[in-house]
């Protein structure tokens, strides 16, 4: 018979009874073999899990008073916590003890690793402690370490444009823009030094250099001017993931777990540019497209969608220029950066023309349509 210790115990049941009547602990110890066995057939057997040495010696603590017994039972278990469950809910079963009444309730199920845990923990703290003290640099190597960390931590200028950036732009292989100074100080606060600002809606050359050159990811406020940084940004660079602040705020106010947590959501720009959304396209834009294929003429609707004029392509630019109330603009050509550069400062919604020039920016509150677009 193999002894009953010769595993290592991880779990001890142990659990209270009360008994209407005096009795010994024989008669306990023979209630929890009795009563238990063949519930669950020989894998969990009590007396066979104690021969394979899975359950340990049966503990028993009794007094008796007034014509009854009460007392405890502690089983030590190494078997898994699923057969520990069920070998104590079994004791609970257990109804009578001898020819007396029995009531037997689980108190709790002791994990003895979480003792030697708590007593592990509770040493490495003092070893912590004392290790600490023997490795204490001095005064004179803190400060030493901290003027080091400010140092490094200084915003600099970048680039011509003198942009505000971390030190580590120039050696990084990867950077993260930000829209502001207040935005790379909030950064550098974090410890991250490989940030630089676009500092205003117009992208800096510095700034395009750098993404053909490094993968950059773009950390951008959770507003509208977040969005037409965005925008612009996919239009001149090649900007590889983009990161935003929560909706409603600034990179400059966020916290440091804040600002982890948006880098780590970072998007691929693969899903930042996605099919541009479709959109309701009046009846008359489609009626006069299919008017001025093959043309070479121009149409200018204004926002009921009237006619103001009908003119050659050719003269499309100049006579764009001097006009006012234009809503719309349908032509058969091609649009280009010029056309679009005009519409924008005229406050045209639509420009809708036979071709759309690879060269062109998308503008910001300009739906540029071909007429495959329109009458697909």
């Amino acid at each position: 018979m193999k002894s009953s210790q010769m595993v290592t115990v991880k779990y001890v049941i142990r659990a209270q009874f009360e008994i209407e009547g005096v009795v010994e602990k024989p008669d306990v110890i023979g209630a929890v073999f009795g009563q238990t066995e063949g519930l669950f057939g020989p894998e969990l057997d009590l007396r066979e899990l104690q021969k394979s040495g899975r359950i340990g010696r049966i503990e028993i603590d009794l007094e008796s008073k007034q014509d009854k017994t009460t007392g405890t039972i502690l089983i030590p278990s190494s078997l898994d916590r699923v057969s520990t469950a069920i070998i104590a809910a079994s004791i609970e079963s257990i109804d009578r003890v001898g020819p007396c009444s029995a009531k037997v309730t689980l108190k709790k199920i002791e994990d003895i690793r979480d003792a030697r845990r708590r007593t592990i923990i509770a040493r490495a703290k003092e070893v912590l402690h004392d290790w600490t003290i023997e490795t204490m640099p001095g005064t004179d190597e803190i400060f030493r370490e901290v003027s080091e960390t400010l140092r490094l931590a200084r915003v600099e200028k970048y680039g011509p444009e003198e942009l505000t950036a971390g030190p580590d732009i120039e050696n990084a292989k990867e950077i993260i823009i930000v829209e502001g100074r207040a935005d790379v100080i909030n950064l550098l606060k974090t410890g991250i030094q490989n940030v630089i600002a676009v500092e205003g809606a117009k992208i800096p050359e510095t700034i395009i250099k750098l993404c053909r050159e490094k993968e950059a990811t773009a950390l951008l406020d959770g507003d509208r001017g977040g969005d037409l940084i965005l925008k612009e940004l996919l239009q001149v660079t090649n900007v590889k993931y983009v990161a935003r602040a929560p909706s409603g705020k600034e990179v400059e106010e966020l916290s440091p777990k804040e600002i982890e947590a948006a880098l780590q959501k970072r998007i691929s720009l693969a899903k930042v540019k996605k099919e541009r959304p479709k959109i309701l396209i009046p009846k008359q834009i489609i009626a006069t497209t299919k008017e001025l294929e093959g043309t070479l003429e121009a149409v200018l609707l204004n926002k009921k969608m009237k006619q103001i004029e009908r003119l050659p392509v050719s003269e499309l630019a100049e006579k764009l220029q001097k006009m006012k109330d234009v809503d719309t603009v349908i032509f058969d050509g091609v649009i280009t950066q010029r056309l679009v550069d005009i519409a924008s400062e005229k406050n045209i919604k639509y420009l809708v023309a036979a071709r759309v020039s690879e060269a062109i920016k998308q503008p910001l509150g300009i739906h540029l349509l071909t007429f495959a677009e329109v009458e697909g």
